[in-house]
């Protein structure tokens, strides 16, 4: 039952993470401007008289605010508090069944201690008016979430077979390779809340030049809010695309790290279908990221690109468990 409902977290984590990127992206982050409920309601039906006039006040349902948005960012907090739920359930399973899972169970207790951070940076980001550090701590707690529920449903497995040379030369390039995922998704969450996917609307170039007129300073301060600098004027072109351009090169980098990475394991006994496995999931994602700037950023191919990123984090997590924790190929 508790290896059961540790891997239906893992997939339910999975759907609210997208689910979530789908919100942003359709630029619903602030379809219900307060927290937790709905313009202090339920649910936006019961708070349909208060949108109404928000969206008179706007000029039209074009704005952040509509019944619409409001149904899928409260849709959004829905389920994430059912994901809450369920995490409870299994940090009170891991403690009560302790010792016949023959498990410490501080993984689960912190994993539920990082699902009351992420509420509250879920509040901020409403209640903060999307500020960008924000919104980006936010989509990375969800990811963490999700890696360590994978790390916890591993944990329920028998460990695969895997020869101790292997592992040993392995595991430095492949916590290397874990780490290179990890900062390309910070960087592709400061691009999205940034608003600076379409910063280059041409590839391989960006404005017609390998390197175009860009403000790193602007781009990357942390502390500041949407559309602005830390100093309050208008966050400029160049400052975005500088954010975007970042971007690409992380990507170009994750390309080269983990692609060599697979391409080892598909040479090395034992792991070649974890090669494979990231191969074509690394692949994919880079399709998509250069689908989302030539198609001028498809909904669905963006939440695509967002739910890439999730596979691709859940597969690094996959291989750097079966390395660490790969029997003897004699045992």
């Amino acid at each position: 039952m508790f290896r059961k409902l540790v891997w239906f977290a893992v997939i339910y984590t999975f759907v609210v993470v997208v689910v979530g990127a789908y919100v942003r992206l359709a630029d619903a982050g602030l379809g219900c401007p307060d927290w937790p409920g709905c313009y202090g309601e339920l649910t936006p039906h019961h708070a349909q008289d208060d949108i109404a006039r928000a969206v008179l006040e706007q000029g039209g349902t074009h704005g952040p605010v509509s019944l619409g948005k409001a149904w899928k960012e409260m849709f959004h907090r829905y389920i994430a508090g059912g994901l809450g739920l369920v995490i409870l359930a299994i940090t009170v399973m891991a403690w009560v069944r302790r010792r016949e899972l023959q498990q410490s169970p501080l993984l689960a207790t912190g994993l539920l201690a990082l699902v009351m951070l992420q509420a509250a940076l879920g509040m901020w980001t409403v209640t903060l008016l999307l500020k960008p550090v924000i919104v980006t701590l936010h989509l990375l707690g969800g990811l963490a979430i999700l890696a360590l529920l994978a790390l916890l449903a591993l944990r329920q497995q028998a460990p695969p077979r895997i020869a101790p040379v292997i592992r040993s030369r392995l595991r430095p390039w492949a916590l290397l390779a874990l780490l290179v995922v990890i900062a390309q998704i910070a960087l592709g969450g400061w691009v999205s809340t940034n608003y600076a996917a379409l910063a280059c609307v041409d590839f391989p170039t960006c404005h017609s030049e390998w390197l175009p007129q860009m403000d790193f300073r602007h781009g990357f301060q942390l502390v500041r809010d949407l559309g602005m600098t830390a100093a309050g004027t208008h966050l400029s072109y160049d400052a975005i695309t500088a954010i975007h351009w970042t971007h690409r090169i992380g990507a170009l980098v994750t390309l080269l790290v983990v692609g060599g990475f697979a391409l080892w394991l598909t040479r090395s006994p034992g792991l070649a279908r974890y090669g494979i496995a990231l191969l074509c999931v690394l692949l994919a994602q880079v399709t998509l990221g250069i689908a989302n700037v030539l198609g001028g950023l498809p909904l669905l191919v963006a939440a695509g690109h967002n739910a890439g990123a999730a596979v691709l984090l859940v597969t690094m997590v996959v291989i750097n468990f079966a390395l660490h924790r790969g029997l003897r190929s004699g045992d």
